[in-house]
């Protein structure tokens, strides 16, 4: 026998809110039409949910979720739709302030920065508590945004005095040889992603002249070598692409009044493969020291588009299928 169809009514405070709710184009009511079998229809400023009873209960709880989103942040997008969908799925309870952080920095264009999941959060809330962190998880979880974000908020409270930003230059299937220019023009391309979010936060006039003044320095990881650095927040970004000895050299730079933030994916090794990577290793051999953080971020952090995390799903279980 089919399963009685029920309706439940919600309301919403204005047309505005109710612009947010639905996105451009109604992009968000149809993305969330996608997530369950219950119609939902849009009327003036009020929401008609019709399907059966617990598919029903769990979109109401879900628009209250993100009402309350908007009510807090004045905006919505398929990420956090994606992320309190899942959270409910899951039988989690927690309200916005429990996910969200307070406003980390703000950008040269206003924009508030923020822990924007539980994962997130967590990452967070060990930067400042800790003086070694290791961030580690997939792509878009926001693991060297977050880290640079969180730099610039201590060079802004003059906890320290300059931003060290630190990549390998290990080669990704592709020969530096074949790029132009000297070793420093090489190795460019591969701290561009360091340089992306310094400009995204910071703006490009004021992040040229911290580099220009030596208050932000972006460098290969080979260039620490011999270093000690006090006063510095640094950040080790594409860690999985150090080998061991690499990882203890860069450990054993950091000075006095300095943090260090190392981020890495172990499932984008780039290094050959009779190579083992610093960052598998390291949890093994520092693991319980006190000071120091291991923050695991999952596909359930991933802050970019919705179909990034089907990626990494398909990926997980594709190589699952393979070992």
């Amino acid at each position: 026998m089919p399963e009685k169809e029920v309706e439940q009514k919600i309301s919403v405070a204005n047309n505005e809110t109710m612009s947010i709710l639905l996105g451009v184009g109604d992009c968000h009511l149809n993305y969330l039409s996608q997530l369950s079998s219950v119609r939902i229809i849009a009327r003036g400023t009020e929401l008609i949910l019709r399907g059966n009873a617990e598919d029903v209960r769990h979109m109401e709880k879900l628009f209250s979720a993100l009402l309350e989103t908007i009510e807090k942040e004045g905006q919505l997008d398929l990420n956090q739709i994606t992320y309190w969908d899942h959270l409910l799925r899951k039988g989690g309870v927690q309200s916005h302030g429990d996910i969200v952080s307070e406003s980390l920095v703000t950008t040269s264009r206003g924009k508030a920065i923020k822990a924007r999941t539980i994962g997130q959060k967590r990452y967070v809330q060990a930067i400042l508590k800790d003086d070694i962190v290791f961030g580690i998880g997939p792509a878009g979880t926001g693991k060297t945004y977050l880290a640079v974000a969180m730099a610039v908020r201590a060079l802004r409270n003059k906890d320290v005095e300059r931003i060290i930003l630190v990549r390998p230059a290990v080669e990704a299937g592709e020969k530096l040889g074949f790029l132009p220019g000297d070793f420093i023009e090489k190795i460019n391309p591969y701290l561009r992603p360091l340089y992306d979010s310094l400009f995204d936060i910071l703006g490009v006039e004021l992040t040229q002249r911290y580099l220009d003044r030596h208050v932000i320095e972006i460098a290969p990881l080979a260039y620490m070598r011999g270093r000690t650095l006090n006063d510095a927040f640094i950040i080790l970004d594409e860690a999985q692409n150090t080998t061991p000895q690499q990882m203890k050299m860069f450990l054993t730079r950091l000075g006095f009044s300095s943090k260090a933030i190392i981020t890495g994916d172990i499932t984008q090794v780039d290094l050959p493969k009779e190579e083992t990577s610093g960052l598998i290793k390291i949890e093994e051999i520092l693991k319980g020291v006190r000071g120091i953080s291991f923050e695991h971020l999952s596909r359930e952090d991933v802050v970019r588009h919705p179909l990034v995390q089907k990626i990494i799903d398909a990926y997980e279980k594709y190589e699952t299928r393979r070992s």
